[in-house]
């Protein structure tokens, strides 16, 4: 079994690829030029691999929350080679991915930078040495972040680059994990993926929709 995943939420390209027990990892920090790196790249990719496009079996892709333009740009690559190959999609929340960031703990709290003051955020609790989700996933200034951080919480992600002092005097007993656990990894997206096909839970391309936590106003100006 063979599967191709992206996620294009945040400034980094992550392209994860699965093959029978394998998994292969790669991220690159796009910025402005993503549409025109994201293709080669995937490219690139296969071919180093020696991989044929046509024999991937299950495509992948992060649905945000995160960047307006990244995650269309994203998708819009998954949809077209799964539409084209007739192959299901699993799509995978970005909170999500990150959450796997964290070892053993309680409670995790990814929280990954909106702009305009704002934390994309959901609260997660470990149950059986799995990560549940006990929260919408959230769209939150910081007071109401703040006012809803549960203590004792480990947080990560990378609002930590502007907020990290803040949480710490603000949210009691936090423990903030180490920068190199901020930014989403495709090891964990793919073992997402790997879930969603055990249980059988993928979907078509038409069916996949992102995850927007902005108001619609914000994400297309006409």
């Amino acid at each position: 079994m063979k599967i191709l995943g992206i996620d294009t939420s945040t400034k980094f390209l992550l392209l994860g690829l699965y093959d029978n027990g394998k998994i292969y990892e790669y991220r690159m920090e796009t910025g402005v030029r993503l549409s025109s790196l994201l293709h080669p790249v995937i490219e690139k990719v296969l071919e180093a691999l020696n991989w044929d496009v046509k024999k991937i079996d299950y495509f992948a892709c992060g649905l945000g929350p995160g960047s307006f333009t990244g995650i269309r740009i994203g998708m819009a690559a998954i949809k077209g080679l799964a539409w084209a190959l007739k192959r299901p999609v699993l799509g995978i929340p970005t909170l999500d991915i990150l959450a796997q960031n964290a070892p053993l703990a309680e409670c995790i709290i990814p929280v990954i930078d909106a702009k305009r003051n704002l934390i994309y955020s959901a609260v997660y609790k470990r149950k059986n040495n799995a990560l549940k989700r006990i929260t919408p996933y959230q769209l939150l200034t910081l007071e109401e972040f703040y006012r809803k951080a549960e203590p004792d919480s480990l947080i990560l992600g990378d609002a930590l680059q502007l907020y990290k002092e803040d949480i710490l005097r603000r949210v009691k007993g936090a423990t903030i994990m180490d920068k190199d656990y901020w930014f989403l990894k495709a090891y964990h997206l793919i073992k997402l993926a790997l879930e969603r096909v055990n249980q059988k839970n993928f979907s078509n391309a038409f069916a996949l929709k992102p995850i927007y936590l902005y108001p619609k106003e914000c994400q297309i100006k006409k």
